[in-house]
């Protein structure tokens, strides 16, 4: 379909998928079967501007614009998913950085991310508190012209390769989400350490790792905004982050059906109308995907307030679609589904885990729910009550 893409948004398409087939692609299973960090990989990515489209202008970037997140991402993740992933959490990571800290933090780190020098990631999920970000254990208590932390996060991508982290903490459990801050962590910062690496199912060369704070000295000056403000940057940013991890699973989505696509017609499968029709439902969930995904980062770019219920939309509808592309890829290609050589397999294992991570899918539903169910109640009082 034709989206139309400003030229400057085509130019960073093609420059995507010329790094996608030219660099990722001779590299992905490698990196997915050792669960390794393409450290070198993103850092060419870097060098060729991949990674400043995270940045706004003003501090080297070209703008940190969602739908060039979500155009570059969906590229790479349509060769990997785990390479996309890694090359992304430095969105997720910087996000706050970019729109939340002062102006002497801004300019002391976000020009490292833009060029790649430095990784950015981003420290929140704990055994308590994955969903429920304001359960969140690990503590940060002042002393003099510093902050203690103490606690572990868990599940934390890209942390022990990151030069930068953003935390959250809370500086006062008595208030709850209120008493929540966030922190700009440094990887050398005393008492910070890293321990259990996860061996996962898929996103494997994006490397997921406990962050172990024992009594980390964090500068006073390295707390972002103002004590008890980390929860509401936590929200708005995953607002802004989320359509990008639904553009990774729209990259697995695409490259499953082209695979599939491919497949069927080599082995002559397509006057099967069985084939025909699942085929042609994979197309348009793809495109219907594509096109809810662009539609939310174009509606985030205008600059309108509140567009929490479209940001779950462009996150859990097309990393499901990814998974359902996957499984009947599978079906269609039988018992070659399910040979890495034909790759279908790891789509599937980088698809599930769209689903779940940056919030499951299920809290995703939730979050719609709850915004629909304030809708309703608002035009119930518009109309007097009235059903």
């Amino acid at each position: 379909m034709e989206y139309f893409l400003t030229d400057e948004e085509r130019k960073l398409k093609q420059k995507a998928r010329t790094v996608a087939e030219t660099l990722v692609r001779p590299v992905r299973d490698e990196f997915d079967a050792k669960g390794e960090f393409p450290m070198d990989l993103v850092k060419e990515m870097g060098r060729q501007g991949m990674i400043k489209i995270f940045i706004p202008s003003e501090y080297g970037g070209t703008g940190a614009k969602i739908m060039d997140m979500c155009i570059a991402v969906e590229e790479i993740a349509r060769v990997c998913g785990g390479i996309a992933t890694a090359y992304a959490v430095g969105a997720l990571g910087s996000g706050p950085i970019s729109f939340y800290a002062s102006e002497e933090q801004k300019k002391k780190y976000l020009p490292l991310i833009a060029t790649g020098e430095r990784l950015c990631a981003f420290g929140l999920t704990e055994a308590q508190a994955g969903s429920d970000v304001a359960n969140i254990q690990t503590t940060a208590r002042k002393e003099g012209d510093h902050y203690l932390l103490n606690g572990v996060k868990q599940f934390i991508s890209n942390s022990s390769v990151s030069d930068f982290l953003t935390v959250l903490a809370s500086t006062d459990k008595s208030r709850g989400a209120r008493g929540i801050s966030a922190f700009i962590v440094e990887k050398d910062f005393p008492g910070l350490s890293y321990g259990k690496e996860e061996n996962k199912l898929g996103i494997r060369a994006s490397t997921t790792t406990e962050l172990v704070f024992e009594d980390c000295k964090v500068p006073k000056e390295n707390l972002m905004g103002k004590e008890g403000f980390g929860f509401i940057y936590t929200m708005r940013n995953f607002d802004r982050a989320r359509p990008g991890v639904g553009a990774i699973g729209l990259g697995i989505a695409q490259g499953a059906y082209e695979d599939t696509l491919g497949f069927a017609y080599a082995h002559n499968l397509l006057d099967d109308q069985y084939v025909q029709r699942v085929i042609a439902d994979m197309a348009v969930e793809v495109e219907a995907a594509r096109a809810l995904i662009y539609a939310t980062a174009r509606m985030i770019d205008s600059g309108v307030k509140g567009y929490s219920k479209e940001s779950s939309f462009a996150k859990f509808y097309p990393s499901d679609v990814a998974m359902r592309v996957c499984r009947e890829a599978i079906k269609i290609m039988g018992p070659y589904g399910v040979l890495s050589e034909n790759y279908i397999e790891k789509r599937l294992r980088d698809a599930k885990i769209t689903q779940i991570y940056e919030g499951t899918n299920e809290i995703q539903r939730s979050v719609v729910a709850l915004e629909l169910t304030k809708e309703a109640s608002a035009r119930a009082k518009n109309m007097g009550g009235e059903q």
